[in-house]
């Protein structure tokens, strides 16, 4: 199960509510407020052309799904690049003038790569056919994410991410030198040790990465060639005891024999050419991204049965909505009772909590050690910290509540902390009555990652839980907070988080929310601060499609080759979101893709 829920989208129907409030007219206020898209004379100082390095991005090329062909299948083509739209919402009709502009950072922002081990005992695969087309249940059951057909291609979707990002020649609007990459959660998928080992060493660059458990001889995950359940994409073709399988006999899905055995194949990972920094997501913390951890679902994930439907006799609906409440029993429930299939035991599936997810990242051979963890958060059991960089104070949130569920909230400590970061890091703030006091700490912009949005995380379950509206409302008190990155929708968005008008305040910051690489589109972007020298600053974020090529070939075997197809197999998801007029499903709207968001200096 992955976040995005019924479908495979957004939680709590948040996505939906802001595009209708404001999104679905963004690009016309952004214009408004600005005055262009970048490139026009309006956009840009004269000394500087914009963009400097769009090669490699969507600003040259894009990547669109093509006509229906047989069973509504639709092959990937490319399109045209988009510009970078101008959006001025933060700054009340004002636009941004024409002064020497100076880029001060850049980063390539990664999230919700969903590194999974296809193969585990500790997945519900069989709960995912709740969530299909006609199935009564698909609008309430919670998880339409426990089974991807192309979920055994992670690996190579993350490597060819890699690559992609590799090849820029610098930021693609300023051409600066990227100076750290930062990957915001949900890294595995089911918080098992492999999943995060593979995570790791491929951001690393390792020698060897074999995105296999259990056996090494034989696939034994769902969709083999001894299952003769439909419910699953059979890649090998249909059985002589069975029938054609759904995705191919309704969906149109290709045969490729031999997949499930080159997709284990190892290959060499190629390493980020930056710096990389890891955020805490739901998935990397709480098993399935709902549940906590305990030793029968330990026992479960590290042991030789693996669960392949649902028990004899249950409540279904009541059953999975408990497991998606983040209830351990009924999830330990669920997969005692199941009916099994023997698979070869593996110790590297086993469960991990918070501090050893922490501990692992100090195992490395990339920078900096601890991927910005330090020895504090292994003693005190937490995975939040700040680091600077190019005079920027970054904060990495922990946003995922250890009591369950998919959505988060922070813990009253963290507050704190967070508090106190903002504070030492400012020299003024907004008090109770809207007016601006003078503090005691040295002026830092600020960016904020994290893997919830401000809109899921409503999740306080426990006691002193912290929600998102408190967290946004605290980081308007300070002006030179400008962005919050982040993930855990799938989602392409950009939402502007206003300070109640007024003549001492205004301004706000950005909430920067990018796709993940698990769903269409697979994609990840590069964000660029620069001052404007006009009393603005621009953030610029622009979306980045995997080095894959469009198509792949009969028989796929190397990374780029196996990422090829599961990117077409993404965006032919029966569960995926729907197109419309103004936003293609989880690729967002033309407002949430490549963008220049304008904010005032704050000092």
């Amino acid at each position: 199960m992955t976040d995005d829920r019924t479908p495979r989208s957004t939680e709590s129907g948040s996505i939906s509510r802001r595009r209708l409030l404001g999104l679905g007219a963004a690009a016309a206020a952004g214009v408004a407020a600005a005055g262009s898209v970048l490139g026009s004379p309006a956009a840009e100082a004269a000394s500087v052309t914009y963009p400097v390095a769009p090669g490699g991005t969507t600003l040259a090329r894009t990547l669109l799904h093509g006509a229906p062909e047989a069973g509504g299948y639709r092959p990937i083509v490319t399109g045209p690049g988009e510009p970078t739209l101008v959006r001025g919402d933060l700054l009340g009709g004002a636009a941004r003038g024409s002064g020497t502009r100076t880029p001060l950072v850049a980063f390539s922002h990664l999230t919700d790569m969903h590194i999974v081990d296809a193969q585990s005992p500790a997945r519900v695969e069989f709960l995912d056919r709740f969530n299909d087309p006609g199935n009564p249940l698909a609008s309430t059951a919670p998880f339409s994410s426990a089974y991807r057909p192309w979920e055994m291609l992670t690996a190579h979707v993350a490597e060819a991410m890699v690559q992609a990002l590799n090849a820029l020649s610098g930021a693609p609007v300023t051409g600066r030198p990227i100076d750290f990459t930062i990957s915001t959660g949900d890294n595995a998928d089911n918080t098992q040790y492999n999943e995060l080992r593979w995570h790791i060493d491929l951001l690393d660059g390792h020698a060897s990465i074999r995105p296999d458990s259990g056996s090494t001889s034989a696939w034994e995950g769902v969709g083999g060639r001894s299952d003769l359940d439909t419910a699953y994409w059979h890649p090998d073709g249909t059985s002589l005891l069975s029938t054609p399988d759904n995705y191919r006999a309704k969906y149109g899905y290709p045969t490729v024999p031999g997949l499930l055995d080159r997709c284990r194949a190892p290959f060499t990972a190629t390493g980020l050419g930056t710096e990389w920094y890891s955020v805490f997501g739901n998935h990397d913390g709480l098993v399935e991204g709902n549940v906590p951890g305990n030793a029968a679902l330990n026992a479960i994930a590290t042991g030789g049965l693996k669960p392949t439907g649902l028990p004899l006799g249950i409540d279904v609906t009541a059953l999975v909505q408990a497991v998606a409440a983040g209830d351990p029993a009924a999830l330990t429930q669920l997969l005692s009772l199941a009916p099994v299939k023997l698979v070869t035991p593996d110790a590297r599936r086993r469960l991990l909590n918070r501090t050893q997810t922490v501990s692992e990242h100090f195992t490395t051979t990339g920078a900096p050690v601890g991927h910005g963890y330090t020895s504090a958060n292994v003693s005190a059991g937490t995975a939040y910290y700040s680091f600077e960089k190019a005079g920027v104070h970054c904060i990495s949130l922990d946003t995922v509540n250890p009591n369950g569920y998919s959505d988060g909230s922070l813990d009253a400590a963290q507050f704190a902390w967070l508090t106190q970061e903002l504070a030492t890091n400012s020299s003024r703030s907004l008090d109770a009555s809207g007016n601006w006091v003078a503090g005691s700490g040295q002026d830092k912009l600020i960016v904020i990652f994290s893997h919830h949005t401000v809109a899921t995380m409503g999740n306080t379950i426990g006691v002193g839980r912290v929600d998102g509206n408190t967290v946004a409302t605290l980081l308007l008190r300070f002006p030179n907070v400008i962005a919050w990155v982040n993930g855990h929708t799938h989602v392409n968005s950009v939402t502007p988080h206003a300070r109640p008008t007024g003549a001492a305040v205004g301004g706000g910051f950005w909430e920067v929310n990018t796709a993940s690489h698990v769903d269409w589109p697979e994609q990840s972007r590069v964000v660029e601060l620069v001052n404007n020298g006009d009393g603005t600053l621009s953030i610029f974020g622009t979306i980045v499609d995997h080095a894959a090529p469009t198509t792949w070939p009969s028989n796929p075997s190397a990374p780029l080759e196996l990422a090829a197809l599961s990117r077409e197999l993404a965006v032919n998801d029966p569960q995926r979101d729907p197109e419309t007029t103004t936003t293609d499903g989880k690729r967002g709207s033309l407002a949430d893709r490549n963008v220049e968001l304008l904010v005032r200096a704050p000092f």
